[in-house]
C-alpha cells in the first residue's frame, strides 16, 4: 500500500477516536492493569507465539507476559531485527498474523527494516513497542523516539496508546487492519503509564469499521470483459504473484489453469502457489527468471496478471514491456492498478472470489502450438545455462546443484527460506515445491540478514515440516547472533551457507558492469563450525561434489538444528539475466 493511501487509512481510523470507545462491548467487564489487558487482547486474537526483546518501557507488559507463559510462547531473540523478521517467517509460513514486541528508543528503531520489508511484501504483522510515560513525551527522555512518525511511511497503520482504556479497541483494530484486504504491518506504541494504569476491560474483535473497505467489490462487467478477452486470445500468458497465496486462492487458481490451458509463470513471491511440476507452469519471470516466459511476455496477445504488482525486476524497462498485449489485472489493491503498467481490464477484488467467476465464463482450450514455443526456448536455456548449473564439469560446486539435490532428498516438500543475493536467485530458479507457502524470501526490499530469523519463525509456525534456510556468507553474518535463539529455543531448523567468499551478487554486477573492479566485495568468514559448536549446533563443511549428497542427508537426518557450510565457485554467475534498463526481450543467457 502506498504512503498516500496508507496515510488516508490512518486519517480515517484516527478521525473521531471516540468512535472506538463507542464500539466497546457492553458485556460484563473486569478491572485490569493495562499490561494485562494487552496480553489478554493478544490471547483473544489467538496469538500463541511472539518474538521480542525486553527493556524498560515495555517491562510492565513483560512482567504480565511471564504469568501467561502457557498461553503465549515468547521467543527471546538476540536483536530486535531478529524479532520482526522471525514474525515475518511465522506469518508467511502459517498465513496468520505475526507478532513482535520491543522496548522504546533503539528497541523500536531496530524493528524498522523488518517493518519496511513486511510492508512491501504484504506480510501481516502487529508490532508492539513500549514508550516513555505520556508526561515525558516530547522531552527527549531516556530512550524516547517518535516511532509513530518514523514508521508512518512503512506501516499499513500505526497508533500511539497513551491511556489504558484504549488498549482493547486498538489491539482489535490492529489485527483486523493487518490481516484484512492486502495485508501489511501495523505498529502499536504503548506508553508506560498506559501499561501500568487500570481499566475496565472487555474485548470484542473488530470485523469492520466506517469508511474502511479492505476488499473492493468486484464489477461484473470487468469479469465479463476479462473472460471475453481470454476467450479471444491466441497466445495468452498468465503471470501470477503472491496475491494467490495471500487470498488463499490456490485451488481456484488451479481450476482456472486447468480449464484455460494457459501457460503460467510466477513472480518470485508467487512461487509455490502451484506445484512446480504442474503441466501449465512455465517457470519464473524477472531479472534472473526463466528464458521462455520473459521473452514470450513480449509476444503474447493477452497478459493475465494475477495478484502481482508489476515490479521493475519483472518488467524490465517499462516502455517495451508487453506493448503488443491486451492486459488483464486481477488485484485487491486499487493503488496497484495502472501504477506501473497501463491495463485494459482491471478486475478489482480478492482473487479467491473474482477468479472463479472468470473461470465459469471461459472456454476450455489447450494452446498446444503456443506452449510449444515455450518448450523450444526451454531447450535453449537448458543447453546454455541449466545443464552447466546442474551437472557442471568444473571442479567447484555450484549453488544450483546444491538446491537441486535438496529437491531430490526432500521430495520437493520442504519450506525453503532464503537470504538475499546469488543464492536467493539460484534457489528461486531451481527449488521445487509441492505445496503452497513453501518459499519464504525477502522479495521487494531485499533484506540481507533475513534468512536465519525468518527460518526460525517458519519452523515454529510449521513444526511438522522440514525448514531449510539457504544463506550466503555475507547475509549470514548480519544476523548470525540468532543462532543463540535457535540454541535456547531448540528450533529444529537446517541452515546451509553457500560460501563463495564474496558478496556474490554485487560481485557479479562488478564483473559485468564495472570491469571486474571488486570494490569491497571480498568477505572473510569466521570458522562456522567452531561458531556452531559454541552455540551447541551440529555442523559440517564440504567443498567436494562427492560429499554433497551424504552431507545433505546427514543434515536432514539430524535431530535438532544443523549448519552445513558448502564452499562453491567464487566467480560463478547467475544467468539468464536482464541487464538494468533492458527489455525482457533482451534477456541474456550468458
Amino acid at each position: 500500500m502506498f504512503k498516500a493511501e496508507s496515510n488516508s487509512i490512518k486519517s480515517i481510523i484516527n478521525k473521531n477516536w471516540q468512535q472506538i470507545h463507542d464500539e466497546q462491548p457492553t458485556d460484563e467487564s473486569v478491572n485490569l492493569l493495562g499490561s494485562e489487558a494487552l496480553i489478554r487482547s493478544l490471547m483473544a486474537e489467538d496469538v500463541d507465539i511472539m518474538f521480542g526483546y525486553p527493556g524498560g518501557a515495555i517491562m510492565p507488559t513483560y512482567d504480565i507476559l511471564h504469568q501467561f507463559q502457557k498461553e503465549i510462547k515468547h521467543v527471546l531473540v538476540r536483536h530486535e531485527q531478529g524479532a520482526v523478521l522471525a514474525a515475518q517467517g511465522y506469518a508467511r509460513a502459517s498465513g496468520r498474523v505475526g507478532v513482535c514486541i520491543a522496548t522504546s528508543g533503539p528497541g523500536a528503531t531496530n524493528l524498522i527494516t523488518g517493518i519496511a520489508d513486511a510492508q512491501i511484501d504484504s506480510t501481516p504483522l502487529v508490532c508492539i513497542t513500549g514508550q516513555v510515560h505520556k508526561d515525558l513525551l516530547g522531552t527527549d527522555a531516556f530512550q524516547e523516539t517518535d516511532i509513530i512518525d518514523i514508521s508512518m511511511p512503512i506501516t499499513k497503520w500505526n497508533y500511539k496508546i497513551t491511556e489504558a482504556k484504549e488498549i482493547p479497541a486498538v489491539i482489535a483494530r490492529a489485527f483486523f487492519i493487518a490481516k484484512s484486504g492486502r495485508p501489511g504491518p501495523v505498529l502499536i506504541d504503548i506508553t508506560k503509564n498506559a501499561q501500568m494504569d487500570f481499566l475496565d476491560y472487555s474485548y470484542k474483535k473488530c470485523l469492520h469499521f466506517n469508511s474502511y473497505l479492505p476488499e473492493p467489490t468486484p464489477k461484473l462487467q470487468s469479469i465479463k470483459d476479462a473472460a471475453e478477452l481470454i476467450n479471444q486470445a491466441k497466445k495468452p500468458l498468465i503471470v501470477f504473484g503472491q496475491g494467490i497465496i495471500l487470498g488463499e486462492a490456490e485451488d481456484e487458481f488451479k481450476t482456472f489453469l486447468e480449464k484455460s490451458g494457459i501457460p503460467a509463470a510466477a513472480t518470485i513471491m508467487g512461487l509455490s502457489a502451484i506445484d512446480t511440476n504442474h503441466e501449465n507452469y512455465v517457470g519464473m519471470v524477472g531479472m534472473h527468471g526463466n528464458y521462455a516466459p520473459n521473452l514470450l511476455t513480449n509476444q503474447c496477445d493477452v497478459l493475465i496478471a494475477i495478484g502481482m504488482r508489476f515490479d521493475d525486476r519483472v518488467t524490465g524497462t517499462l516502455d517495451t514491456y508487453a506493448q503488443q498485449a491486451k492486459i488483464i489485472h486481477l488485484e485487491i489493491d486499487n493503488s496497484e492498478i495502472n501504477k506501473n503498467v497501463r491495463v485494459n481490464v482491471p478486475v478489482l477484488g480478492n482473487v479467491k472470489y473474482t477468479l472463479p467467476q472468470i473461470t465459469d465464463r471461459i472456454i476450455e482450450k489447450e494452446y498446444s502450438q503456443w506452449r510449444e514455443e515455450f518448450r523450444k526456448l526451454d531447450k535453449e536455456e537448458y543447453q546454455a545455462v541449466i545443464k552447466d548449473d546442474l551437472t557442471p564439469t568444473k571442479q567447484a560446486l555450484t549453488m544450483s546443484e546444491v538446491i537441486n539435490m535438496i529437491n531430490d532428498l526432500t521430495n520437493n516438500d520442504a519450506i525453503i527460506v532464503t537470504d538475499v543475493g546469488q543464492h536467493q536467485m539460484a534457489t528461486c530458479r531451481y527449488a521445487k515445491y509441492s505445496q503452497t507457502r513453501s518459499l519464504i524470501t525477502s522479495g521487494g526490499l531485499g533484506t540481507m540478514g533475513f534468512c536465519i530469523p525468518a527460518a526460525m519463525g517458519a519452523k515454529l509456525a510449521k513444526p511438522e515440516r522440514t525448514v531449510i534456510g539457504i544463506v550466503g556468507d555475507g547475509g549470514v553474518q548480519m544476523n548470525i547472533q540468532e543462532l543463540g535463539t535457535i540454541m535456547q529455543t531448540q528450533i529444529d531448523v537446517k541452515i546451509i551457507i553457500l560460501n563463495n567468499e564474496f558478496l556474490g551478487m554485487v560481485r557479479q554486477w562488478q564483473e559485468l558492469y564495472f570491469d571486474k573492479r571488486y570494490a569491497s566485495t571480498e568477505i572473510t568468514s569466521p570458522n562456522y563450525q567452531m561458531l556452531a559448536s559454541a552455540y551447541q549446533i551440529a555442523s559440517s563443511k564440504i567443498a567436494k561434489r562427492e560429499e554433497l549428497k551424504k552431507s545433505l542427508q546427514t543434515m536432514l537426518d539430524t535431530d535438532g538444528a544443523y549448519l552445513l557450510e558448502v564452499m562453491v565457485g567464487q566467480e560463478d554467475n547467475v544467468f539468464p539475466m536482464i541487464s538494468p534498463g533492458d527489455s525482457v526481450s533482451d534477456m541474456r543467457l550468458k
